[in-house]
């Protein structure tokens, strides 16, 4: 629902139980909460659940937007760069342009995100795209061509697999 205001965009208001659910096959979901375009393109932002131990996105970076990171519950690990992060409840993690970074749900917990991105970019589609390929519906190498339209460049990392791999 949208409320009237004078600025660019009008006010967003996602009431709970209202976003689309996007299930991950490991039990996680993406929650999607407001696309870019809601907001003239100021931000966009997701709620992602992850379950015991699961990885949450593969080394990547944005060439043009900032991605924040709020744990609301469990702890998460993070590629930030070539350094690895733990976050627990409470904390935030701020990405700026172009730094390489993964997450997921540490080894022993299970993680809960709310994550928003600015500028915002059009995602609820590769989200959408991430959850056909958990389940085998669709293929990774289908993102490659879309890594421009999604912002979302995919990187190598030697870090992160080693860190994950405990």
């Amino acid at each position: 629902m949208s409320l009237t205001s004078p600025h660019t965009w009008d006010a967003v208001v996602v009431p709970e139980g209202s976003a689309e659910v996007v299930e991950l096959s490991q039990g996680g979901a993406f929650r999607l909460l407001v696309d870019a375009s809601a907001t003239s393109r100021a931000f966009s932002a997701n709620r992602l659940t992850l379950s015991l131990g699961v990885d949450g996105a593969k080394p990547h970076y944005h060439a043009l937007s900032s991605e924040l990171f709020y744990v609301l519950a469990g702890t998460t690990e993070f590629l930030l760069g070539e350094r690895i992060v733990t976050a627990g409840r409470g904390s935030l993690v701020a990405v700026p342009p172009k730094v390489v970074h993964a997450f997921g749900a540490a080894p022993d917990s299970t993680a809960d995100l709310l994550v928003i991105m600015a500028p915002g970019v059009e995602r609820f589609e590769y989200f959408r795209r991430l959850g056909r390929i958990s389940h085998g519906q669709d293929s990774f190498d289908s993102l490659l061509p879309e890594q421009d339209r999604f912002d979302v460049h995919f990187a190598d990392s030697t870090a992160w697999p080693r860190a994950r791999a405990r």
